[in-house]
C-alpha cells in the first residue's frame, strides 16, 4: 500500500510539474517580452521622473514573483507531504507558518512599498526652480499646441527641452479631456477643461522621446502624438529664438508662387505662418512645418507624398480631423507643398 501510494504522489507531482511549467515559463517570457524591445517604455527611462515610476514597478514585480514562487512552493508541498501524521506539523507548525506568512510578511511588504511610494510621489511633485523655462502645452482634438511662456509664435506636436535640465509644463484642453505622457521622461498628467495643469519634464540624455495623448478623447486619439526633443541648452535657446522669429522667406520661383497660393487660398482662414498675411487661428502654426517629425501628429510621415496628400484630402488620412479637403489647383499644388517643406 505504501509503495502504491508513493507512486500515486510521483505521478501527481509530475502532473503537476508538466502542468504547471509551461505556465510558468509562458508567464515569464510574457513579463520579459513587455518589459523589453524599442522605445517608448516606462521601462526605459530617460529622466529622473520615469526613473522613479520605473524602480518601483520593478519592486513591485519581483516582490510578485517572490509571492507567486512562495505559494508554488507552498502548493507543492502541500500536494506531496499532505497525508504526514506527525501531531507537531499538524497542529503547531501550521499555525505559525500561517501567522508568519499569511500575515506578518504581508504586512511589512505592504508598509515598505507604501513608503516608497509616498516618497516617490513626493519627488514627482517637487517641481522645478522658479526661473525654470516654462513650456506651455494645449490639447486639441488631435493634435498639441506648443508655445514657450512670453514667446509670440508656436509649433504643434513637438517641444524641446535643455538635457539635464526640469523644465515646467502647463497643460490647457481647448475642448475634451486629453493626457499629456512621455513614458521614458514622466507619468501622465490629465488636462481638465477649465484648469491649468501642472508637470515637468527631466532628461539624463539627448534624444528624441515621444509622447502620446493617454486618455481616450475621440475617433483619432491613437493619432495624437507628440515628439520631447532634449538637447544641449544652446540648441534649445536656438530653437525657443526660432519660434519668435518670422517664417524662412521662400527661395525659389516655385516657393514664392507656393507662398502666393497659401496666403491667397483658404488655408489662411486657419493656419498661420509668421511674416505672411497668413495669421489663422485654428489650425496649428506651419511656420516651421517642413522640419516637423510627422504630419497629423502621428498619422503620417512628413514627407512631399504624405503631404500633398493631405492638403488634397487629409479625412483620407485621418478621418474626424477638423481640416476638410482643400480645393487646391492641381498646377499649384507641387508649388504649395514645395512652399511648406522649406519652412524649417
Amino acid at each position: 500500500m505504501d509503495t502504491r501510494r508513493d507512486v500515486t504522489t510521483r505521478s501527481r507531482s509530475e502532473l503537476w510539474r508538466r502542468r504547471l511549467l509551461p505556465v510558468v515559463l509562458l508567464g515569464g517570457g510574457l513579463a520579459l517580452a513587455g518589459c523589453s524591445g524599442g522605445a517608448p517604455s516606462a521601462l526605459n527611462p530617460a529622466g529622473s521622473g520615469a526613473g522613479r515610476v520605473a524602480n518601483l514597478w520593478w519592486l513591485l514585480f519581483w516582490i510578485s514573483i517572490a509571492v507567486f514562487v512562495e505559494v508554488m512552493a507552498v502548493l507543492a508541498w502541500a500536494l506531496l507531504f499532505r497525508r504526514r501524521r506527525d501531531a507537531r506539523v499538524r497542529h503547531g507548525q501550521p499555525l505559525r507558518f500561517v501567522t508568519i506568512a499569511g500575515a506578518g510578511i504581508p504586512l511589512v511588504i505592504l508598509v515598505t512599498v507604501y513608503a516608497i511610494g509616498l516618497r516617490d510621489l513626493a519627488a514627482l511633485g517637487d517641481g522645478p526652480d522658479p526661473g525654470a523655462p516654462t513650456i506651455e502645452v494645449t490639447g486639441h482634438k488631435w493634435w498639441w499646441e506648443v508655445r514657450v511662456q512670453g514667446g509670440a509664435g508656436a509649433t504643434a506636436n513637438e517641444l524641446h527641452i535643455p538635457v539635464g535640465e526640469k523644465v515646467r509644463v502647463r497643460l490647457r484642453t481647448a475642448d475634451v479631456l486629453h493626457s499629456f505622457w512621455v513614458p521614458q521622461l514622466m507619468p501622465k498628467t490629465d488636462l481638465i477643461a477649465g484648469e491649468v495643469r501642472e508637470t515637468w519634464l527631466h532628461a539624463d540624455r539627448a534624444g528624441s522621446y515621444r509622447g502620446q495623448c493617454a486618455e481616450y478623447c475621440g475617433t483619432q486619439h491613437a493619432h495624437m502624438a507628440f515628439l520631447v526633443v532634449a538637447e544641449p541648452r544652446q540648441d534649445f535657446d536656438a530653437w525657443v529664438a526660432r519660434l519668435a522669429a518670422p517664417a524662412a522667406a521662400p527661395q525659389t520661383d516655385a516657393q514664392r508662387r507656393g507662398q502666393a497660393a497659401f496666403v491667397q487660398g483658404s488655408c489662411a482662414g486657419c493656419h498661420t505662418i509668421r511674416g505672411t498675411g497668413a495669421n489663422g487661428r485654428i489650425g496649428p502654426d506651419l511656420s516651421d512645418v517642413g522640419s516637423r517629425w510627422s504630419i497629423g501628429a502621428g498619422a503620417v510621415p512628413n514627407d512631399g507624398g504624405h503631404l500633398g496628400g493631405w492638403i488634397a484630402n487629409p479625412q483620407t488620412v485621418k478621418p474626424g480631423n477638423y481640416m476638410p479637403p482643400q480645393p487646391v489647383d492641381p498646377g499649384q499644388l507641387p508649388d504649395l507643398i514645395a512652399y511648406l517643406r522649406s519652412l524649417k
